[in-house]
């Protein structure tokens, strides 16, 4: 299969797929210049986008929000479609728009409800967006839209953050994950998410499963399932990304290259035709695969 690499000289990031959930594109807190730094660096045969890549619940309102870095990383996402590399997009509950056209194909990204998608070692992976597991979603409107209504005001307060360290010279941090950790019911409510992924792998006969939606990455085996979560980019900035010989591995990206973008303006960041930065080492990544991954 044919691959496709940044316009650059320098060697990308080899992997087999890429899985990237919830960047929540038209909303403020979207880190854009991040995942499309990404981008840039890798090469690889399949790109996962799993579900609230845009986040159509602000479309809805007068707080859409797209500055020119995203209209640059969906170019980026055509460019990689066009060269070969095979991009499924499973929509989430911030995107089900994209729902309504499940089996089509646009700008050659291909939509899909979920997808089973074999690993290079031979294991069997299911991808789905998770929004399928929460059941607040699943069942309550009202305590949706005022569980967002908190998790907005919870966002306003790190951007706030977010700029203060900026204008302090200080790297890379969120504040609403901080606050988020000492929330006591947040671990119990992960828990019982990724439970419930896990149960849904070993009902539907697969080895892995790829998921996203509660913005918290994680990669674990639990009975011989292995449980992906790409986490986001919002917040954490991490990916899932399969080596060429199947091993899974999560990328923390905003680790890697706070030191290279924060604070930077948007005309200073990669865009579809600029220089690339330097790539930067990886050996951070915590590999996992069927024989090595622990809770």
């Amino acid at each position: 299969m044919p691959h496709a690499t940044a316009p650059h000289t320098r060697p990308a990031l080899a992997y087999r797929s890429v899985f990237i959930s919830d960047v929540h594109l038209g909303t403020k807190d979207a880190r854009a210049e991040y995942l499309l730094d990404f981008l840039a660096h890798i090469d690889c045969e399949y790109l996962f986008l799993d579900g609230d890549i845009f986040d159509i619940w602000k479309m809805k309102t007068s707080r859409w929000h797209w500055p020119l870095l995203n209209t640059q990383l969906l170019q980026r996402v055509m460019e990689l479609a066009t060269a070969g590399i095979k991009v499924i997009y499973v929509p989430g509950n911030h995107d089900e728009f994209f729902r309504d056209y499940l089996g089509s194909e646009l700008g050659g990204v291909q939509i899909h409800r979920e997808y089973r998608h074999t690993l290079a070692d031979g294991r069997k992976a299911l991808i789905l967006h998770g929004d399928e597991f929460d059941g607040v979603v699943r069942h309550s409107r009202l305590l949706k839209w005022v569980g967002n209504a908190g998790y907005e005001a919870l966002m306003a307060l790190n951007r706030v953050s977010t700029r203060i360290r900026r204008v302090l010279g200080k790297g890379y941090w969120s504040l609403s994950l901080a606050i988020k950790n000492q929330v006591p019911n947040a671990r119990v409510y992960i828990e019982k998410f990724e439970e419930a992924a896990l149960r849904h792998a070993h009902e539907q006969g697969v080895d892995v499963i790829v998921c996203g939606h509660i913005h918290h990455a994680n990669l674990r085996e639990v009975g011989g399932i292995t449980y992906a979560n790409a986490g986001d980019w919002v917040e954490h900035c991490t990916a899932i990304v399969e080596q060429k010989n199947g091993q899974l591995e999560l990328i923390h990206w905003a680790k890697e290259s706070a030191h290279r973008l924060d604070g930077r303006k948007s005309n200073e960041l990669p865009t579809r035709d600029g220089p690339i930065l330097a790539a930067p080492n990886t050996n951070k990544a915590q590999p996992v695969n069927a024989k090595t991954a622990h809770s």
